[in-house]
């Protein structure tokens, strides 16, 4: 830090000798100089005896700088495809009725989208379903990146951005049994997978690891929990 600027000037008086100036002049630099050096070191006495005490990261207690999710590559839609079971979740207003199970359908269609169909057990045992699309986003240098939009905004709507949101696979095995979901955002995660219920085991680990990229996992709700308001 930069406690201010020093820039001494020195007068010579034209009513002394010049050899009296000149002496003048030379104890008023090396004040000058010792005073700069005496702070110069002072500020660095301070700044260590900080960096001593002080823990090293973001002031004020702001949140230790997360890497960008990555989705993962490539991701072939036409094996994505199909019915998925929700097995866990971090709380939405979206899901904040279902009570029961949660599915999600992909169906491919001509144009290169996705029909996205959801559908949930709410209580009283009705089920509450949702239709939408589904579209590839691009990403240089990851040809077939899992990166999507999905919108459940009417078709008329598809112009404006905000109807439009986040779905990347962030986890997938190789036999497209088992998936993680979520947004770059970490505000929304699912597990999914092919069976109606998971062993606990799967989805611990799944969950785990989405711990380990930033997700707050420990404010997942099973799927069939009632979620919290």
């Amino acid at each position: 830090m930069s406690f201010y600027n020093h820039d001494p000037m020195l007068v010579a008086s034209t009513s002394r000798p010049v050899a009296r100036g000149a002496s003048v002049g030379t104890l008023a630099t090396a004040f000058a100089v010792g005073g700069a050096v005496a702070l110069v070191a002072l500020g660095t006495a301070r700044a260590a005896a900080r960096s001593a005490v002080e823990p090293v990261g973001p002031a004020d207690g702001a949140p230790l700088m997360r890497a960008p999710l990555q989705a993962v590559a490539p991701v072939d839609l036409v094996r994505y495809a199909g019915l998925w079971y929700e097995q866990a979740r971090l709380p939405n207003r979206f899901e904040k009725q279902c009570a029961g199970p949660v599915t999600a359908e992909y169906t491919p269609l001509p144009d290169g989208t996705v029909q996205v169909r959801n559908q949930c057990t709410v209580s009283g045992g009705t089920t509450d379903e949702s239709v939408g699309i589904a579209r590839v986003v691009r990403v240089p240098g990851q040809p077939g990146a899992g990166q999507l939009k999905v919108r459940f905004a009417p078709s008329w709507l598809g112009w404006v951005p905000m109807v439009w949101g986040d779905y990347w696979i962030l986890k997938l095995d190789r036999d497209y049994q088992v998936a993680l979901v979520g947004t770059p955002d970490r505000d929304y995660l699912w597990v999914l997978s092919r069976v109606p219920q998971l062993d606990e085991a799967a989805i611990s680990s799944e969950l785990e690891y989405a711990r380990t990229l930033g997700f707050d996992v420990d404010k997942v709700v099973r799927t069939g929990q009632t979620q919290a308001s």
